[in-house]
C-alpha cells in the first residue's frame, strides 16, 4: 500500500541531462499510481512534465522529491512552508551528504520508500536574524550554517560573541560559522570544525582563521542563544565590510554595531531515509574512511 500519494518534484536548476533524469523518476511514480506535481519554476518547461500538475508552492503534497546535490536540498528547505512534509533526496550532485539515494538506485528504492519501508529522520534548523538599531535586516532558517565573514576587503573582522547573554569571545578573524550538527559536515568541517552526530541538539561555533591560535571551535547546547555583534569600523572604500550568509543561499551586508542572533528553530526538517543507512556509513562512504592509504 502506498503511504505517500501526493508527490512533488523539484530539481537543480542546471542539472545535467535534466530531461532524462526527471523523466526517469516520473515514469517510476506513474507506475505507482500517485498524484505528481512538478516545480513550476524549474521543471515545467520539460517535455516529460507537460501533462502534469504544476507545483506553484511546496504545499498540498505529502512528500517532496529533490533531485540534485546538497545545494538543491538547502534551497528546497529554504522554500518550505510546511516542515511536516518529508523530503526524499536523489543525488545528482557531488559529495551529497544530505542525499539519500543515487539516481541509478531510484527505480529499485523509490517504490519501497513510498510503500513505507523507510524511516523519517529529523534534522535541526537554526533560526537566524540580523538586526540594525533594532530593525530586522534579514531573517531565515539554516539547515547547515550561518556565516559572518569579511566582505570585499580581505582583512580580519571583530565579532563580539555571547551565549545566553554571557560573553564567550571577541573573535578577531576572517569570520565565524554558526552551524547545526547537519552543517558540521559542510563549511564548518572545511574550516577545522568537529563532526557532530546530526540528530544531536547542539550548535557549533567555528572561527575562520582566528588571529589567536587559542580560539578553537566549540559545541554548545542547542537551546543556547548566540548573539554576535559586528565590532568592525567602516573602511575607507565604503563597500561591504562584513556579510551574513545563510546556507550559502541568501545574504545581507552588515555594518559596525549590527547584531546577528542564532538559536535552534522549534521545527525540524524531515528526511525519508532507508532504515539501514547510518551517519557512520555515510562518513565512511563520503569521506572514504574505509579506504587504506596508498
Amino acid at each position: 500500500m502506498i503511504k505517500y500519494k501526493h508527490i512533488g518534484i523539484t530539481a537543480k536548476s542546471r542539472l545535467d541531462q535534466k530531461e532524462e533524469a526527471v523523466a526517469g523518476v516520473i515514469d517510476i511514480l506513474k507506475k505507482l499510481d500517485v498524484d505528481i506535481c512538478v516545480d513550476s519554476e524549474r521543471l515545467s518547461h520539460l517535455k516529460c512534465s507537460k501533462d502534469l500538475m504544476k507545483m506553484k508552492a511546496i504545499e498540498d503534497i505529502d512528500l517532496l522529491i529533490v533531485m540534485g546535490g546538497d545545494g538543491t536540498i538547502l534551497r528546497s528547505v529554504r522554500e518550505l512552508k510546511d516542515f511536516d512534509i518529508p523530503i526524499l533526496s536523489i543525488n545528482w550532485g557531488t559529495v551529497g551528504f544530505l542525499a539519500e539515494i543515487n539516481v541509478d538506485e531510484a527505480e529499485e528504492l523509490v517504490p519501497k520508500l513510498l510503500n513505507g519501508s523507510g524511516v523519517i529522520e529529523e534534522r535541526g534548523l537554526l533560526h537566524v536574524k540580523a538586526r540594525r538599531n533594532g530593525k530586522v535586516l534579514l531573517e531565515g532558517h539554516a539547515l547547515n550554517e550561518a556565516v559572518i565573514n569579511q566582505g570585499t576587503i580581505a582583512r580580519l573582522v571583530n565579532l563580539k560573541t555571547t551565549v545566553n547573554g554571557e560573553e564567550l569571545a571577541s573573535y578577531h578573524a576572517d569570520g565565524l560559522i554558526i552551524s547545526t550538527p547537519t552543517g558540521s559536515t559542510a563549511y564548518s568541517l572545511a574550516a577545522g570544525g568537529p563532526l557532530v552526530y546530526p540528530t544531536i541538539n547542539a550548535t557549533i561555533l567555528t572561527p575562520l582563521n582566528p588571529y589567536s591560535f587559542s580560539q578553537k571551535p566549540i559545541v554548545i547546547p542547542g537551546e543556547s542563544k548566540v548573539e554576535v555583534v559586528v565590532d568592525t569600523k567602516p573602511n575607507k572604500y565604503q563597500d561591504a565590510d562584513v556579510v551574513l550568509t545563510i546556507d550559502g543561499q541568501v545574504y545581507v551586508e552588515l555594518e559596525g554595531g549590527d547584531k546577528v542572533e542564532a538559536q535552534v528553530h522549534p521545527n525540524t526538517v524531515k528526511f525519508l531515509r532507508r532504515k539501514q543507512d547510518t551517519f557512520f556509513a555515510t562518513l565512511r562512504k563520503k569521506l572514504k574512511w574505509g579506504e587504506r592509504a596508498g
